[in-house]
């Protein structure tokens, strides 16, 4: 009887073990192992099974929880009793090919989806499962819907008869009980083991010896530890007998219980007797395993110490390296490019040292440029978001392949790449014929440009970073040059235009200062060293007029370009340019030949911001070139919205914010211009004011009266709104308030004061001192300024003097005698001022046109009835389509429908000049 069992005494257990103890354990297989059994364990026999039913058990047995678990709707556990069902089932495929899928399966499957069917669609029982559930839910319900798809004729022909494959399931259940019993009867022996257990090949003998001895051991170690937890037990009985012994020894009861030194030390011996054993078991297991795994690649690992992971070899010990080989090994590594968990750093440093191993063993410049194309390939996948922008080492290490590529193609003209050439036709290794390589290097450029702006769109601009990483533009104009010299020999035209393209975008910004400087005839620019033939050539095509530059880029892509979107970029950054350097008339001819604002609503956002930024620089030339009209209609549509900074791509307002998603969000702010190509809005808006203001004031002083008065700008008078609300009128602060202090001076005639107020040293500092001109464009203010505060002081006084000597008016607004005569002779011809000149006397003679109170009346009604008709033909025109319309014809004054570079049919001019 096992010691288990046993109920005796002390000594009664401890004569059982010893006796355990001398039982020797015979070695040999499972047939010769001695078994201790219990009288109730010996009355039993065993049964010895097919795999095939014990497969079908397991299977049966999981159904069966499956079942149990519907029927509580705990699909937690469906979900896990499902997966452990699928490996099952994969444990008795080799069963199941045989004998064919059984019809218990096909029925759990056809009901379990069933049922996840009707839970799904139940919506209120949905809302009340909890979290596990809702989740298991739909996990399981995708997994058995993939599942079942390789078994879908067996599951409708279950569904079309499901009576006949129960009956069909139950017979074959019944043959096969009948068939395992009788055979269990005929190969049973008289031990109670079968004969199973005897078919064994003699081959396999020693090692299920040894397998034995193994399992033998590993009972001895478990005896061993039980026998130690026995020890335990006994030790414990025994202080409990001899407790009573000692009652009588220790004086206080915190004595009796405290341990004893000579415990403490025993304690101790044993368990370090105990450790060296297990460490001895160990190291003798771990040596039979390295004998039985001689010459594997099993490795051995200590717990708690991280292992080193050396770097993959490429190729084995003794390959040739050639061609071939080196292929294959880079399309298995490109294989993985793109899959989920692929180490992409990783990859990239397998592909730099395949371009090693290829130059050590000399395969050829055409190999090392298709791993390099692949390289730089794989620099941009570096980051799978869109969004996210490459860091500072890959940006540097992107750059340096790229010119490594373009310094290679350079040293080898007869390589030929293309995107049309198929793998397949690729030369790589015969030098007799000439090399031809996949791939596009203008596609790897552009996206090395893409990637630059979208790191200047996320870098703070405010910071040292920003400047870092401009540094930067110099080395990507320099690639986007010497590609652009490549393709010049081997590129076709529609890559020429891309790459023309390109360098126009990174110029067209770009105050050229040297052009500048040599215009103004400054000796110092066209001084310098004697220097070869050679540098200088290459002197001229870095240090090209960059006027002369954009000319011949955009002329070239006139002429071939076949793609709207080209030519429309190229033409709005060549009128950027022109603007830029102050020639407005090239770039208003420009812009009027290409009627590009007829159509440009249809073009893409970023074409539409280029197009709203070159109409804004557009506004700026015409500033500084003194066409105060003009600038005004350039700047009319992009400052009336209120959304300038939006519009040309240099942030995003807080309130549209609101209506846009996070998607949209991250769409726009791709749109962005980076911060160095900005236009400053402060200027912008001064422009825009000031512009306003030299045409409003004199507008409003010749309409004081005029009940028909249009407003010019809807912004300036907002502002002039503002002004007036304000209960104290202090001295001007910010840009606008300079403005509207400048209008009231003007608006009273006195110049010196409205010129104090727009030039003066805050707004030197904030808007003047940026332009390129600044004294110039300062000079040309003073000027204008004097001629509108003389045209308004005639208009506001004109009714007060009866004639007043030019001379006089000269000195007053420090103008030449010419510049009066013209200014008032304009007045008087397009009939703003009632009077006349006296030659002779140089006076301007007044005509006294003031109407009586009756005339005061009648004109009145008369404004009133001009109202009225309008009104109504304007609801007529609504009602019946379009109608000509009633549009009084104002000889004095300014129309609102003039002009204007966004009207359609494009910019008009005006009929009658506006300069003095």
């Amino acid at each position: 009887m096992s010691r288990f069992f046993t109920t005796g005494s002390d000594s009664e257990s401890e004569s059982s073990v010893s006796g355990d103890e001398l039982v020797t354990k015979p070695v040999g297989g499972n047939y010769s192992k001695p078994i201790l059994l219990s009288e109730d364990e010996e009355d039993t026999k065993r049964v010895v099974r097919s795999a095939k039913d014990k497969r079908f058990e397991e299977l049966a047995n999981l159904i069966k929880t499956i079942r149990n678990a519907m029927k509580i709707r705990d699909v937690t556990k469906c979900l896990e009793e499902f997966e452990l069902l699928g490996k099952a089932y994969g444990k008795a495929k080799s069963i199941v090919d045989k004998e064919g899928v059984p019809r218990f399966y096909v029925r759990i499957l056809a009901d379990l989806e069933d049922y996840l069917n009707e839970l799904w669609e139940d919506k209120e029982g949905k809302k009340k499962m909890n979290k596990n559930n809702a989740k298991a839910l739909s996990t399981l319900r995708q997994k058995i819907r993939k599942y079942n798809r390789d078994y879908e004729s067996h599951i409708a022909n279950y569904k079309q008869n499901p009576e006949q494959s129960d009956e069909d399931e139950e017979k074959k259940s019944r043959d096969s009980e009948g068939s395992t019993s009788s055979s269990s009867e005929e190969e049973e022996d008289e031990d109670g083991v079968g004969a199973a257990a005897f078919l064994k090949k003699k081959d396999a003998g020693g090692d299920s010896r040894g397998r034995y001895l193994k399992k033998m051991e590993a009972e001895e170690e478990e005896e061993e530890e039980s026998e130690e937890e026995e020890d335990w037990g006994s030790s414990d009985s025994d202080t409990d007998s001899e407790s009573d012994e000692d009652e009588g020894k220790y004086t206080s009861l915190a004595s009796k219980f405290l341990k004893k030194d000579e415990d403490k030390k025993g304690g101790e011996k044993k368990r370090e007797e105990k450790a060296k054993k297990k460490h001895d078991r160990k190291s003798r297991k771990y040596e039979e395993e390295e004998e039985d795994n001689e010459g594997g690649e099993w490795e051995k690992v200590k717990g708690g110490v991280p292992l080193v992971k050396e770097k993959p070899k490429m190729f084995a010990k003794g390959t040739e390296i050639n061609h071939a080989v080196v292929v294959k090994k880079l399309n298995e590594i490109l294989q993985a490019r793109g899959k989920k968990g692929t180490d992409r750093a990783a990859q990239i440093e397998l592909l730099q040292l395949l371009v090693g191993i290829a130059n050590e063993n000399g395969l050829g410049v055409a190999l090392e440029v298709k791993i390099k194309f692949n390289i730089i390939a794989s620099l941009y996948d570096y980051n799978p978001n869109l969004a996210t922008y490459m860091k500072p080492e890959m940006w540097q290490k992107c750059l340096g392949c790229i010119e490594e590529l373009l310094d290679v193609l350079f040293a080898h003209p007869e390589i030929f790449i293309g995107e049309n050439i198929v793998e397949e036709s690729e030369n790589l290794a015969n030098p007799e014929q000439p090399y031809r390589v996949r791939g596009c290097i203008l596609t790897l450029v552009e996206r090395m440009d893409e990637e630059f702006t979208k790191i200047m769109q996320n870098t703070d601009p405010h910071s040292q970073e920003y400047v870092d990483h401009l540094k930067d533009e110099g080395r990507v104009c320099a690639i986007i040059a010497r590609l652009q010299r490549y393709l010049q020999e081997k590129g076709t035209t529609e890559e020429l235009c891309r790459v023309y393209l390109r360098r126009v975008l990174h110029t067209y910004y770009k105050f050229d200062y040297r052009a500048h400087r040599r215009g103004a005839g400054d000796p110092q620019v066209w001084g310098g060293e004697e220097k070869g033939e050679e540098e200088k050539k290459e002197d001229e095509e870095e240090e090209e007029d960059s006027a002369a530059l954009m000319e011949r880029l955009c002329k070239y892509v006139y002429a071939k370009d076949r793609t709207d979107r080209i030519r429309t970029c190229a033409i709005l950054c060549h009128i950027y340019h022109h603007a830029l350097h102050s020639r407005w008339y090239q770039a208003r001819d420009l812009m009027l030949m290409s009627h590009l604002q007829d159509n440009i609503q249809h073009a893409d956002p970023p074409v539409q911001i280029l197009y709203n930024r070159t109409m804004v620089q557009l506004g700026i030339c015409a500033f500084r070139e003194g066409l105060i009209k003009d600038a005004h209609n350039a700047l009319l549509d992009i400052q009336s919205s209120g959304r300038a900074k939006e519009l040309l791509g240099q942030g995003l307002l807080l309130r549209s914010l609101q209506e846009r998603n996070p998607e949209q969000e991250k769409v726009e702010k791709r749109r962005q211009v980076p911060f160095h190509m900005h236009v400053n809005l402060e200027l912008l808006e001064c422009v825009y004011l000031v512009a306003a203001m030299l045409l409003e004031i004199p507008y409003m002083a010749a309409h004081e009266f005029d009940a028909r008065r249009r407003m010019i700008s809807k912004q300036f008078h907002h502002q002039l709104r503002v002004g007036e609300r304000q209960p104290l009128l202090g001295p001007p602060e910010s840009m606008r308030e300079h403005v509207v202090a400048a209008s009231k001076a003007m608006k009273m005639g006195d110049w010196r004061t409205c010129h104090r107020f727009v030039v003066n040293e805050k707004m030197n500092g904030k808007v003047w001192d940026l332009f390129p001109e600044a004294d110039k464009v300062r000079a040309m203010l003073v000027r204008k300024i004097q001629e509108e505060s003389l045209r308004t002081y005639l208009f506001t006084y004109s009714s007060v003097y009866d004639s007043i000597s030019m001379e006089i008016l000269a000195d007053m607004f420090e103008l030449d005698l010419p510049t009066v005569h013209s200014i008032i002779s304009k007045m008087i011809i397009n009939e703003e001022l009632m009077a006349s000149l006296d030659q002779p006397t140089q006076t301007v003679m007044m005509h006294r046109t003031e109407p009586t109170a009756q005339q005061n009346l009648a004109l009145q009604l008369a404004e009133k009835l001009g109202n009225l008709v309008e009104n109504n033909e304007r609801v007529f025109d609504h009602k019946q389509g379009s109608y000509g319309g009633y549009f009084r014809d104002q000889k004095d004054g300014y129309r609102k429908g003039d002009g204007g570079y966004l009207r359609r049919g494009g910019y008009r001019q005006q009929e009658r000049g506006s300069n003095y």
